[in-house]
């Protein structure tokens, strides 16, 4: 049964799938709470606090991950 059924080729896809289907999501999730400030604005919205510069920077790296791996997918389809 193993002559036809490549086990490495399943765990190599098994482990793409859920850095790519799994991590990347995580990744914007851990993005977007690093941008939320936790605080909440008067009944008039006028109250508006910007996240500290670390949470801001650790939020971009973040994005800024996910699109670099979008941009290496695109990249693989069109360069086969």
């Amino acid at each position: 049964m193993t002559q036809w059924i490549n086990l490495p080729a399943i765990g190599s896809i098994l482990l793409l799938g859920l850095v790519f289907g799994a991590g990347l999501p995580a990744l914007v999730a851990v993005g977007v709470t690093m941008l939320d400030t936790g605080r909440t604005s008067g009944t008039d919205g006028t109250a508006r606090v910007a996240a500290s510069p670390a949470r801001q920077t650790v939020a971009y790296l973040c994005f800024a991950v996910v699109l670099a791996a979008i941009a290496f997918g695109i990249y693989e389809v069109v360069t086969d």
